[in-house]
């Protein structure tokens, strides 16, 4: 057996995922209290460990880092060991204790009843895998909704009834746009939180219940986000998103409100830095309470994105606490081919430039605001893109600065299509048919 030669021992993804020619490398976790416990994204065993690898740390379910090696060999035992060992050596964790039950997030059964929604649109293939993990989640007060988007077919509707049945509420939303399905969701739940993610996602099976923890963190919490770690790294393209734009937010748990000062002077205006749509939660009564989420925006949309963003922003804005917690994590599958990458990147930069056009309409007294800060936030941006591009990993240089010019493009057009899609979609709701 050889043991792993340690690449990157790391709390963040930028340097971990390795120089994109370096795909595959196929994602594990461990938790250093159970021995043993190396498993694939969403619990189940993995299908490989022979490579290069990059293992999520867990220290008694609490993600604290990454891992990232080379191994030459398929036991995975004698991998967790080598692993766990790199990891104690890398992070400031205490001795392992001999644990003899699984760890963390346990909560009693008098907790709130959750309603998780997933949205989707002709991509049944993948679905499978999405509903099957919720499905296995330990929280005992659950609904799972799903919302097929002006389905072109009825294959998720059959994929729901033979192989889920009365587990899973199926619900179809005729009028594309992800908001739309959103909203038909949060209209239908039953559940004093609402959790949402997406198709192409593997949830962890404490995900509902960290995000539930992360509302008593505040009393005034009314949306919680979430871990977002990549499902696998096997293409080129997959691990240049994750090293140009990771989704994760870190390890350690943070709250946001306007009642203290942020640095940039920017926290109601950039709150990508919260999480995404693929991994959060609101208290249904607050988030119906500022409108759900704009149908203007969101993938399907002329907008291309920035729903989430909105949905955030707007509950900030209400006086409430947004809060950041990283042991609710699920995992994602990215886009597998560059074409689909760049189309990616370009609709982050589109949906951006329309969330911030849609909360300036919506409360004109921010637009003052967002003019007074923006020359100082934009310099300050742009030299940490250009700081970043820099010290990207080698090989990913010419790559970065590439994308990072389809995204300003995409930003400068935003304002325009979020303007166009406000009119297609009341058009869509004049005419949506009642139910």
């Amino acid at each position: 057996m050889t043991l792993p030669v340690l690449s990157e021992v790391t709390t963040g993804f930028h340097s971990a995922v390795g120089d994109p020619t370096s795909a595959p490398v196929h994602v594990l976790q461990l938790d250093l209290a159970v021995p043993g416990s190396l498993r694939a994204p969403g619990g189940l065993p993995p299908e490989s460990t022979h490579g290069r690898v990059l293992t999520l740390v867990r220290l008694d379910g609490h993600p604290i880092g990454w891992v990232r090696a080379t191994v030459d060999h398929q036991d995975p035992d004698d991998l967790y060991r080598a692993l766990a060992d790199t990891a104690r050596r890398g992070f400031p964790v205490p001795a392992p204790a001999v644990p003899a039950v699984e760890p963390a997030h346990r909560r009693p059964d008098g907790g709130p009843l959750v309603s998780v929604i997933v949205c989707t649109r002709d991509r049944t293939p993948m679905l499978g895998a999405c509903l099957d993990s919720i499905l296995r989640l330990r929280y005992p007060h659950l609904e799972v909704i799903l919302v097929d988007n002006a389905p072109a077919s009825d294959a998720t509707r059959e994929l729901v009834r033979t192989r889920y049945g009365d587990r899973i509420r199926y619900l179809n939303e005729p009028v594309p746009g992800l908001s739309w399905a959103r909203n038909h969701g949060l209209a239908a739940a039953r559940g004093e939180i609402c959790a949402f993610t997406d198709d192409d996602v593997i949830v962890d099976d404490a995900w509902v219940t960290a995000l539930v923890d992360g509302f008593t963190t505040d009393a005034r919490a009314a949306c919680v986000t979430g871990l977002v770690a990549p499902a696998e790294l096997d293409t080129e393209a997959q691990l240049t998103l994750e090293a140009y734009a990771p989704a994760g937010r870190g390890f350690t748990l943070r709250t946001w409100t306007l009642d203290g000062t942020d640095a940039d002077g920017l926290a109601q205006f950039s709150t990508g830095r919260f999480g995404s749509g693929a991994s959060m939660a609101f208290r249904t009564d607050v988030l119906r309470g500022v409108g759900g989420f704009d149908r203007a925006a969101g993938a399907g949309s002329p907008a291309r994105g920035g729903e989430d963003l909105l949905a955030f922003q707007q509950v900030l804005t209400a006086g409430h606490t947004v809060v950041y917690q990283p042991d609710a994590v699920v995992w994602h599958r990215h886009r597998r081919t560059m074409d689909a990458l760049t189309r990616q990147i370009s609709a982050f930069g589109v949906g951006f430039g329309a969330y911030l056009t849609a909360a300036v309409m919506r409360r004109p007294g921010l637009l003052l605001v967002l003019l007074r800060r923006l020359p100082s936030g934009v310099w300050r941006w742009h030299q940490a893109a250009r700081k970043r591009t820099r010290g990207a990993p080698p090989g990913y240089q010419g790559a970065f600065r590439s994308l990072k010019r389809l995204e300003r493009r995409g930003f400068l057009y935003g304002p325009f299509c979020y303007l166009v899609s406000l009119r297609t979609q009341r058009r869509a709701a004049r005419t949506r048919a009642p139910g």
